[in-house]
């Protein structure tokens, strides 16, 4: 997946990267920029003018745990991701993928499942700032503006780990909440590139254009963390590690309020 690599794939990533739960207003805002960046501004998926503040958000938010890759060197939000539970007060509340794409689920293969919706999630808001996506010899983005920031070659080497580690920080927080079935609404490239590090999604339904095209998949987190390849799995460990800590605050402050 990365070549040149001097040390293992985790301490290289760490070198660049920070892996984190977004425990605090702030830097929920932070992925929430993030997301009007890539959503709104760059890909138009969503109207700007809707996000006058330029935070892109929506209803599931406030239920939502959100992760947040950061550059080390930069301070500059690399990508995000949230976890969308189901309502702990309404467990037949739809998530996202059944309230926006439910005509393209396959309904016979979900039934199958027989899941316990108290135990299900959503993957979903997964955005890699463009900075973190230029080629090197690219040195502005799509609207002309110089690049604030010149990474070193070795730094690009770990740009395409960015989406995967933010499914890894995902993936950490099903194990953490206990939501271990889980969906998510993917482009076609993220199945096949978690395929090649033995993590195999399901796919639970049809093509749909939504947010680009996409489909819906399906993985318990089990099988995820177990399949993973050795070095993609002590990736996972590191991130979890981070991840498990700042949970545990999120959760001791929650209750303490």
């Amino acid at each position: 997946m990365v070549c040149c690599m001097k040390g293992t794939l985790a301490n290289n990533f760490q070198e660049y990267f920070t892996v984190n739960l977004a425990f605090n207003n702030e830097l929920k805002k932070e992925s929430f920029r993030t997301r009007f960046n890539v959503y709104c501004r760059e890909f138009n998926y969503e109207p700007a003018e809707h996000f006058p503040n330029e935070e892109e958000t929506d209803e599931f938010d406030s239920i939502s745990l959100h992760c947040l890759i950061k550059h080390k060197a930069s301070g500059k939000t690399a990508g995000c991701v949230r976890l969308v539970p189901t309502n702990v007060n309404d467990p037949q509340s739809l998530l996202p993928f059944e309230k926006h794409c439910g005509e393209s689920l396959d309904s016979e293969f979900i039934d199958r499942l027989n899941l316990d919706r108290n135990e299900i999630c959503e993957i979903s808001r997964l955005a890699v700032d463009g900075a973190f996506r230029r080629r090197a010899n690219e040195t502005t983005d799509r609207y002309g503006n110089a690049q604030q920031f010149q990474f070193t070659d070795e730094e690009r080497r770990y740009f395409p780990l960015i989406a995967v580690s933010a499914f890894l920080a995902s993936t950490s927080l099903t194990a953490l909440s206990g939501r271990t079935s889980v969906f998510a609404m993917m482009e076609p490239f993220l199945p096949r590139l978690l395929k090649r590090s033995g993590i195999v999604f399901k796919k639970a339904g049809e093509d749909i254009d939504y947010h680009g095209i996409r489909a819906p998949y399906f993985i318990r987190t089990e099988s995820a963390v177990e399949n993973m390849k050795p070095e993609l799995k002590e990736l996972y460990n590191a991130i979890h590690n981070s991840i498990s800590q700042d949970y545990a605050a999120h959760i001791k402050g929650s209750l303490s309020k």
